[in-house]
């Protein structure tokens, strides 16, 4: 294997893929870089045996072949090159080096065999269809800063994803949660979507599929079975194993009976649940909240660090007080870009419906702490 490479397009495909390794992982080829140039193109692949990223960059391949080589320390190489540097990468011939020249620089990197590289983007994924990459951004952005982190409950470690009805039109429907708070995003459910599985996408993937996004087309390409999804950029392809478990009935969670309708401008919410929470206790972050006709007390108050209480004039008739934690109130309000926020309450023991008044594609539910 022989090609030449520019430098800025070589470091932009290793930093998608490195992504992928695993720093603590005991299997050495795990560590390493898949490359295999041909026909002018160099295709790179990295995988942890969970998620696997493939990239292809153009570049003048002299002579075809294939390696594996230390996927960190060849992305630390390339990055302190120069800019608009050129760079020369050559197999030996049998094998077992690969050697990097740049100018003046030269390294050479221990290989190890192509197949012992493990790739799990094989098989059939018959499930396919597409969806423009501003959806998708928004189905992550809206639903995954409620995913679980505790790895007793590893099923709600990702966004739950799946094909559902609402009001006879169907959709496509995200959800996450860490038993403390939901977040439900839903958009129209596209064509081919209809036999899909209802999927769970861990929170590796999600989060490396929110990066790459940020450098997508318009449209993004899903195929999935029952224990794999892949994403199809561009040039880029990332595949990732689903979470082998199931999703709870989130709909249970959901409360049908809560009538006490507050509505308020979100952004001035969060501006004051920020202000008060600089009070509050460290672990549970709880800020109460008191509702008396038009005006919402929101306060907070610690045995070392003092009080601190503040006004807002809401919308709603009812008097009712109730405490949460302020983290995730602030997780929820940040998501609603509208001017208007509605909290549907039923008492201060009971979970809040949290929405934006201009658009109903996202529901936040909320459960109150004791305070």
């Amino acid at each position: 294997m022989k090609l030449s490479i520019d430098r800025t397009a070589l470091l932009r495909c290793l930093n998608h893929v490195q992504s992928a390794v695993e720093k603590r992982n005991t299997i050495p080829i795990l560590s390493n870089v898949l490359m295999k140039a041909d026909d002018g193109v160099l295709s790179l692949a990295t995988t942890d045996m969970d998620m696997e990223i493939n990239e292809a960059v153009a570049a003048q391949v002299i002579e075809p072949g294939a390696t594996t080589v230390p996927a960190g320390t060849l992305f630390d190489i390339v990055k302190k090159l120069g800019d608009d540097a050129q760079v020369e990468l050559t197999l030996d011939q049998g094998g077992n080096q690969m050697s990097i020249k740049s100018g003046r620089s030269n390294f050479k990197l221990a290989c190890l065999p192509v197949a012992d590289f493990p790739e799990i983007g094989q098989g059939e994924l018959p499930v396919s269809f597409s969806i423009p990459s501003n959806d998708l951004r928004a189905l992550i952005d809206r639903t995954r800063f409620a995913m679980s982190t505790e790895e007793t409950r590893y099923y709600l470690n990702g966004i739950y994803i799946h094909a559902s009805d609402k009001e006879g039109v169907k959709v496509l429907r995200a959800v996450a949660t860490d038993g403390h708070r939901l977040a439900r995003f839903e958009m129209p459910l596209p064509d081919g979507a209809a036999e899909m599985p209802g999927v769970i996408v861990p929170r590796k993937a999600v989060a490396e599929l929110r990066k790459l996004i940020e450098e997508a087309g318009d449209s993004i390409q899903i195929t999935m079975s029952e224990s794999k999804i892949r994403f199809t950029f561009d040039h880029i392809v990332l595949t990732s194993k689903l979470i082998d478990g199931t999703f709870p009935d989130y709909q249970r969670v959901i409360p049908q009976g809560n009538d006490k309708i507050v509505e308020l401008n979100p952004k001035a919410f969060s501006s004051a649940i920020d202000r008060v929470s600089t009070i509050s206790d460290g672990k549970s972050r709880a800020v109460k909240i008191t509702f008396a006709g038009k005006t919402m007390t929101l306060s907070a108050s610690t045995p070392d660090a003092g009080s601190a209480t503040e006004d807002l004039e809401i919308n709603g008739n009812d008097n009712i007080e109730i405490g949460f934690n302020a983290r995730y109130l602030m997780d929820i309000t940040s998501q609603i870009e509208g001017d208007g926020c509605r909290l549907t309450l039923a008492d201060g023991a009971s979970p809040t419906i949290i929405e934006d008044t201009s658009d109903g594609s996202a529901l936040y539910v909320l459960m109150p702490l004791r305070v």
